[in-house]
Order: C-alpha cells, then structure tokens, then sequence
C-alpha cells in the first residue's frame, strides 16, 4: 500500500509540474499578444512607461480611429482578401490534383519528380525572387509585351503577378501528396474497373475524404498570403493594388514608429486568420494528424 501511495504521489507531482510549466509557456506565448493589444488601446504617453504598466489607466480607440483614417484600411482588406482566397483556391485544386497524381498514379518519372519537388522546398524564396521577377515582366503578349516579352511590363502590378508563382507550391503538392498515400487504393481500382476516368475518379471519390487535409492547407496558404508582404511589395506598384500588410507600413516613417495605430491595424489584420482558425480547427488537427501517416 505504501509503495502504491508514493507511486500515486509521484504521478501527481509529474502532472502537478507539466501543468505548471504549460501554463507558464502559455503565459510567456500570450505575452507579446496581449502587449499589442494594449499598446492599441493605450494612451499614447502610457505606451512606454517605465515601470510597464499592464493594467491601462483608461481605454481609448483613438489608435483604431487613427488607422483606418490614415490609410484606406478597407480597399487594403478586400485587396488582401482577394489574395489571399484566390491563392488558397488555386493550391487546393493544384496541390490536390498534383498530391493525387504522386499518391496514386503509376509513371515512370513519378519518384524522379517528387525528390526534386523535395529538393526545391529547400530552396530559400529569396533565391527565386529575381528571377521569378524576370519572368512576370518578360511574359509574353501580356502587359504590353511582343511575342518575344518585350516592350511591356507583363504581368507586373496586376494581381496575377502575386498569385502565379506560388498558385501550386512544393509545400501543398507534398501535404496533399502525402494524404492521399494514406488512403488505400481499393477504391481507384473498382472506380478504374467500372470505367472512370482519373479526374472523375479524383474528383468525385478520393478529393471528397481529403477535408480535413484541405481544411489544414487552406490555413496555411490563407496565412500565407494575408501575411505576405515582401512580394507584393515588388509586384504592386499601384497604392490602389496594395495589401493591408503594405499598409501598415505607413506608420513608420522618418525612423520613427506610431505605434499606436500600427498596432490598431495589426489587430484587425490578424482578425480573418484567427477567425478562419477558429472555424476550422477541429479539421485542422485531423488534417496535422493524417498528413503524415505514410510517406
């Protein structure tokens, strides 16, 4: 009895101590959170007071009135939006259908392609900027461009020119690629026997069970693109073609930074993926859990 007791007493303080260093690795994760939150309902002379001060003396949306008022924060959301969900629309169909392709169909280059597919997640985005420039502007009988891609600027400052280089990523094809392996292929054979072709057969049958790995892709590729800033910077010329991201550069200007607002606009950008999450969830753990089964 003696040696049950201890033991239930050993148990109790490991969970005791997960518990506690949980909490304290949640606290610390919510910190630089709940630090943006105030500093956008702060007076602005409580922002940087030393000691820090938690607990605001009294709230104002000043920040928030400032931020929509000091850039058109409504065209910049659609702008974004519009990115964004185009860019998720064009990874699940693409990544999907090449994820298939991979899992299922038997081709000669089919392990070839796939290790350089491998290969280029490895390769850094930087890498490829300039030269993924080079190809949007030179693209041709587009953008004012000849046959040759001259003359013109392609499909440079259009929305196409951020969407197109990244409309099927590495990343998608093999997150999908690897759903699809862990679902068994009985199906595609009797589908093949009754005469379906391969696009009915994926469409109509295998892309139905890949919810929760579409779910979890659409995330990431929504986060993705909302979050993007660097691309767009370079693609769009055009302050009315620009993201709520370009956006929030505005309040830091001549070395100097406005917090306040900047932070105001913050929270309102992280406002759809949080809200896109929080739908999703339950498949985006189903999605995480499945996606690396087989490989």
């Amino acid at each position: 009895m003696e040696a049950t007791g201890s033991l239930t007493r050993a148990r109790a303080l490991r969970r005791a101590l997960f518990y506690l260093f949980s909490s304290i690795v949640a606290i610390v994760m919510f910190l630089p959170f709940y630090w943006s939150l105030l500093t956008a309902i702060k007076p602005d002379e409580e922002i940087f007071t030393v000691p820090i001060q938690w607990i605001p003396s009294s709230i104002t949306f000043d920040h928030f009135v400032t931020a929509f008022t000091t850039v058109p924060f409504g065209l910049y959301f659609w702008n974004s939006f519009v990115l964004a969900v185009l860019g998720v629309a064009f990874n699940l169909f693409f990544g999907s259908l090449s994820g298939y392709a991979f899992a299922k169909l038997k081709f000669r280059l089919n392990q070839p392609l796939f290790r350089i597919l491998l290969a280029a997640m490895m390769i850094p985005g930087i890498v490829t900027m300039i030269p993924s420039v080079y190809v949007l502007q030179h693209f041709p009988l587009l953008g004012g461009n000849n046959l040759q891609g001259e003359g013109g600027f392609g499909l440079m400052n259009t929305i196409w020119g951020v969407i197109l280089p990244g409309a099927s990523g590495s990343f998608a094809v093999f997150f999908m690629r690897q759903f699809f392996v862990s679902l068994p292929s009985d199906m595609l054979e009797v589908a093949r026997i009754e005469g379906a072709g391969e696009f009915r057969i994926f469409w109509r049958i295998y892309l139905p069970l890949t919810a929760p790995a579409l779910a979890t892709l659409g995330i990431f590729t929504f986060q993705a693109g909302w979050n993007s800033f660097l691309w767009p910077m370079i693609v769009l010329n055009d302050p009315a073609k620009h993201t709520i991201q370009m956006g929030l550069q505005a309040f830091s200007y001549n070395y100097q930074t406005d917090f306040g607002p900047m932070m105001a606009g913050a929270l309102v950008a992280i406002a759809p993926i949080l809200a896109l999450f929080l739908l999703l969830q339950r498949y985006f753990v189903q999605g995480i859990a499945f996606s690396g089964v087989k490989g």
